[in-house]
């Protein structure tokens, strides 16, 4: 018997059925081998097998993840009777491509790593304005188009990184069963953003999520955002915060969360399993509001990340330095140590490097305070 009963909901124009939970497989434990960094297969396999036991029936994945190891993973996971129960989606990326005639031979691959003949949903990886342009020119509509008749693809899909411009040319130009987009409370007006979901959702095609909490950034939460959580009577994890807000969207048919545990799928699967369309209560939208109100407040300097002020002359990485910057101190509580600065250190193009020549300040349209803000910003992040 299963423990939970994660809800399907129809997805868009295809009718069938899926998992409003989609397991990404990014994100599975990875150990060392002989010097190598390889995933932790045993525990991939307990995930997958485990979400499809109790109803999760998406299973999401690339060409490129884990240095290429994870579509074999997943396609291991589900022998023994698994792959007939479940939907797998794949990516197709341009990027390891030089011409039309990679695009085959990376789909050859990728049936072998998954040990299938065929695939449920294909998307073609991360695609903008400009890369949507080069798989034109390569002929990405008859590729599709070609594997869909051959029966090797059941459905044609993208996943997309870019602004809403670009995503309403795509979603336009082409006969797409399905996308993929990026997705949050706090993405509401970026990428393809709200608007994007809603013009997918005119056309009946199924949307599925990423970066549902922002790349883990809204899995957890400063005091400050806690505290308008805890003001709710049902007390939750910020990550069911998300979800739930994320599911409230009728336009939405399959959130994706990574998985690394067995305690994250659990999780995830009983969110899931209550989380519901239009189920969330003014007051609890109203808190969502409040929430990234807040986060927004929290934005230590209001650099649009324009790259006016670049070249430095001290190479100092000015865009760069402000966006972890305002990162690390919207979405924690301690902000000193931070990862991604260190490795601007390691760069040398750290705010310490700066020699206050003040360039950036006379070219800055918004007349930012440059040059202290760097030096706070280097007190604060070391």
């Amino acid at each position: 018997m299963s423990d939970f009963n994660v809800k399907k909901r129809v997805f868009g124009k295809l009718g069938i059925e899926v998992s409003s939970f989609g397991l990404g497989c990014m994100r599975f434990p990875m150990k060392d081998v002989d010097g190598k960094r390889v995933v932790d297969e045993e525990i991939a396999k307990k995930i997958i097998r485990t979400a499809a036991d109790n109803g999760v029936n998406y299973f999401d994945t690339a060409y490129v993840y884990s240095d290429k190891q994870n579509e074999g993973v997943l396609g291991r996971a589900l022998e023994d009777g698994y792959r007939e129960k479940v939907y797998v989606a794949t990516k197709l990326p341009l990027w390891e491509c030089s011409g039309p005639e990679d695009m085959e031979r990376v789909f050859e691959e990728q049936l072998k790593f998954l040990g299938t003949d065929y695939i449920d949903f294909y998307l073609v990886h991360a695609l903008g304005a400009k890369r949507w342009e080069d798989a034109k020119a390569w002929g990405i509509h008859e590729f599709l188009d070609k594997l869909k008749a051959e029966g090797r693809i059941k459905y044609a899909a993208f996943s997309f990184h870019d602004n809403y411009e670009a995503f309403e040319k795509i979603i336009n130009e082409y006969d797409w069963d399905m996308c993929q987009i990026q997705f949050n409370f706090m993405d509401v007006n970026n990428q393809a953003g709200l608007k994007g979901l809603m013009l997918a959702g005119s056309k009946n095609i199924p949307v599925v999520i990423m970066e549902g909490l922002l790349g883990g950034k809204l899995a957890s939460a400063p005091d400050s955002v806690m505290k308008l959580y805890d003001s709710y009577s049902e007390k939750r994890s910020p990550a069911e915060w998300g979800f739930r807000w994320l599911c409230n969207f009728p336009q939405v048919s399959t959130v994706l969360s990574g998985v690394t545990s067995l305690e994250q799928l659990y999780d995830n699967m009983r969110i899931f399993s209550e989380a519901d369309a239009n189920a969330m209560s003014k007051e609890e939208l109203d808190i969502i509001d409040k929430v990234r109100e807040e986060y927004i407040n929290r934005t230590k300097i209001g650099c649009t990340g324009c790259e006016y002020c670049m070249p430095c002359p001290s190479e100092v990485n000015i865009p760069r330095i402000f966006r972890i910057w305002n990162d690390a101190f919207q979405y924690s509580n301690d902000i000193s140590g931070n990862d991604r600065y260190a490795r601007l250190v390691r760069e040398g193009h750290d705010a310490s490097k700066c020699a206050q020549c003040g360039a950036c300040e006379a070219a800055c349209p918004q007349q930012l305070n440059i040059i202290e803000k760097l030096v706070q910003a280097n007190k604060e992040l070391v």
